[in-house]
């Protein structure tokens, strides 16, 4: 019997959808905000983005709520780390070697140039069909299968081939970028023995990588190993203080992401710092706020001025619903850290929290300070929203509601509350022309949503 076109376009799109499937960014994940994190990874890996030749400011080192052993980059310079790494890192080194690598690729411009390596997979997949039908025609249908399927195999080959290819080459820049800012690279080769030693537990075949995105990790090794032990940074120590503060971030976020198992791997015969981090967050997590609470204290008194220790003591009160005890620590945090934002909106929110009138004035200039620093937390948004709406100010509530829907992909809701904002402030002021902006571009992506929906439908 000979395949029908329309069997033959299924197989096309089969095809092509394996090659595409690969190169899209990951679906949206749970992005992870703390501020003492947020602080390591720009500390740690300022130096190897230098090397790099990229500047500090415009990269972005972003924490994914995901178990999964994964970093990757996608369009812009941002990289994304997956929580699941972060804990399985055993040490701040091997966390910047992760970093240089990911780095190789933002440098080499590897998210878009991916798009290459589709599109010769895709020209492949083309011509193959293209063969097959010619077969088919003349009633060749069992060979014009055969074409088609060997096609796809080939420009899976080809695509994955282009992979593996990017992921050596960001390999050999990360190797570059630690040793021109004098970072060992002894983490990275440990932290590919710990991937080696799971790919063994899955049983994922070690003769070659030929249909793997990523060379194997022993492949690595073998590739890096001479490379990073000829570099006189490789017996170089790590700065102990990253190293103190990765461990006490490590904790935080077991303790927050998977607390039984950090009540467990800290148990309260540990007496650090980094166990009492994850046992507060864990006993917090779990409602136990005495709990909780007396590991917070045992926190301060190791450091009392310390604003991620105080943070985390409001913290504590604010969620276990006394927001006016929360007040006093968070104050304490803001001003020994002014120059992290999320601090602030969790005061703002105790100020607001507190329903004491005589703290909303404070409430509304903490949380404006706050998105003028950072703009992008809804959630900062939400609560300058309530300030505004607390002392009457309905247009600039709706202006900060408009905010932090456009930052929520609500084009609809966005929209709505940018031409209400503008309703009520006064043209050409800044406000005015911010919600103005809002509302044309939710026009505009509104218009575009439609237009996929009516060119879907076709």
């Amino acid at each position: 019997m000979t395949p029908s076109p329309r069997r033959f376009g299924r197989y096309f799109m089969l095809a092509l959808a394996l090659v595409f499937a690969a190169v899209q960014p990951a679906a949206a994940q749970s992005v992870l905000r703390d501020s003492e994190t947020e602080l390591l990874f720009r500390d740690m890996s300022r130096p190897i983005i230098q090397a790099a030749g990229l500047d500090p400011a415009s990269v972005k080192i972003v924490l994914i709520n995901d178990s999964e052993i994964n970093a990757f980059v996608a369009a812009g310079q941002v990289v994304y780390i997956h929580t699941g790494l972060l804990v399985a890192a055993d040490n701040a080194n091997q966390l910047q070697g992760v970093i240089a690598h990911e780095l190789g690729h933002v440098a080499g411009g590897h998210a878009i140039r991916i798009y290459d390596g589709a599109n010769k997979a895709a020209k492949i997949s083309i011509l193959s069909l293209v063969l097959a039908a010619a077969a088919a025609v003349v009633g060749a249908g069992d060979a014009a299968i055969g074409v088609l399927a060997a096609g796809q195999q080939a420009a899976q080959g080809s695509f994955l081939s282009f992979s593996r290819a990017q992921e050596s080459s960001a390999d050999l820049a990360g190797a570059t970028y630690l040793a021109k800012s004098g970072i060992s690279g002894k983490g990275t080769l440990d932290f590919f023995k710990k991937l080696e030693n799971q790919e063994f537990r899955l049983a994922i075949p070690q003769k070659d990588s030929y249909d793997r995105t990523h060379p194997l990790s022993s492949e690595r090794i073998a590739a890096l190993t001479d490379l990073y032990h000829k570099d006189a940074a490789f017996t170089r120590s790590t700065d102990p203080a990253i190293e103190a503060r990765f461990q006490r971030v490590k904790a935080k976020l077991l303790g927050y992401v998977d607390p039984k198992h950090a009540v467990n791997l800290y148990p309260e015969s540990d007496q650090s710092v980094a166990a009492h981090y994850a046992r507060a967050y864990a006993y917090h997590l779990g409602a136990y706020p005495d709990k909780a609470n007396a590991e917070a204290e045992a926190l301060l008194k190791t450091k009392p001025d310390d604003p991620f220790f105080l943070e985390l003591k409001g913290q504590i009160l604010l969620e276990g619903g006394h927001p006016k005890q929360a007040i006093a620590p968070l104050r304490a945090a803001v001003k020994n850290a002014p120059d992290q934002p999320m601090i602030a909106v969790m005061l703002g929110h105790a100020l607001i929290a507190s329903e004491d009138p005589k703290n909303f004035a404070e409430a509304k200039q903490v949380l404006k300070n706050a998105v003028n620093r950072d703009n992008d937390n809804p959630f900062a948004w939400y609560q300058l929203g309530i300030a505004y709406d607390r002392e009457g100010d309905m247009p600039r509530a709706s202006l900060a509601t408009a905010e932090r829907q456009n930052l929520e992909g609500e084009t609809k809701l966005a929209l709505a509350a940018a031409k209400s904002a503008m309703m009520g402030l006064t043209p050409g002021t800044s406000d005015y022309l911010r919600a103005q902006d809002i509302a044309m571009v939710s026009e505009t992506q509104l218009k575009k949503d439609k237009k996929h929906k009516r060119d879907d439908g076709k």
